[in-house]
């Protein structure tokens, strides 16, 4: 049980978008309705609603943390939406790669590589808050990395490479699982870990917004153009087109492309 504050709503409103007034709007109306003992998904949902009624582009980077968790139920989208996290970035990426280790064969979901840099990253996707990712993860995933590092430095074509291990989730970490990581050397990153470059700075900052994000379309609708590859909102903007393959009215199409606009 926590107080409720006035404040920190009003931020969490400015930070994706809305203004002075429309905050004030939010705000108010949420003063008028909310109760004692009232779960914070009861505020949000109704934050949400209030935000798409007005201003669509505000909904969708206010539900964001939701949004992503809505990519599954199988983790390959969220594998595909890290890896595109990593290319705007200035890495050559592959998605769902078999790769050797010294001992054994292992699949890596995502490698990162730039000059003389290959990132190794294993995505753990959860669809529940209540998920966290236990110390067990980086432990299995460090002597994985190891595995790959020790076969890949014995090839001429990795000569001189530098090797980073990283698991990304899209939850959190335990405190033990971020003391194994910052202590065997293994990157993680979470949805606020660390500090700085966690996901969510790194989606805002590149504007990398899943299209789970979009109030427009429907839950099959994203589900469908998920299930074809498609998980930016900038990939519909880049490409119109793709909207076809939902059947929808062209006026349909028009809103949600207008949505996206706003989005990058």
């Amino acid at each position: 049980m926590v107080p409720f504050s006035e404040e920190k709503l009003k931020g969490s409103l400015q930070r994706v978008g809305a203004d002075d007034k429309l905050a004030r709007l939010v705000i108010d109306d949420i003063l008028s309705w909310v109760e004692s003992g009232m779960p914070t998904r009861k505020i949000y949902g109704r934050a949400f609603a209030l935000l798409r009624k007005y201003q669509r582009s505000a909904a969708a980077r206010y539900s964001l943390k939701k949004a992503i968790m809505e990519m599954g139920p199988s983790g390959y989208p969220f594998e595909q939406f890290i890896g595109e996290v990593f290319r705007a970035q200035g890495y050559k990426v592959e998605v769902g790669q078999e790769v050797s280790g010294m001992c054994v064969q292992h699949e890596v979901d995502v490698v990162a590589t730039n000059h003389r840099l290959q990132h190794l990253v294993e995505c753990k996707y959860y669809n529940s808050q209540g998920k966290y990712a236990s110390v067990q993860v980086p432990l299995y995933i460090r002597s994985r990395v190891n595995d790959i590092i020790n076969k890949r430095q014995t090839f001429e074509e990795y000569r001189n490479f530098e090797f980073q291990g990283w698991v990304v989730t899209n939850t959190r970490f335990t405190s033990d699982a971020q003391a194994f990581g910052i202590c065997s050397g293994l990157y993680l990153m979470s949805w606020d870990f660390p500090q700085e470059q966690n996901l969510k700075h790194l989606v805002e900052q590149h504007h990398l917004f899943p299209i789970t994000t979009l109030t427009s379309l429907t839950k099959a609708e994203k589900q469908k153009l998920l299930a074809s590859g498609t998980v930016l909102c900038r990939q519909l903007h880049e490409k119109p087109e793709l909207l076809d393959s939902l059947g929808v009215l062209p006026s349909k199409q028009q809103r949600v492309l207008k949505e996206v606009e706003a989005l990058l």
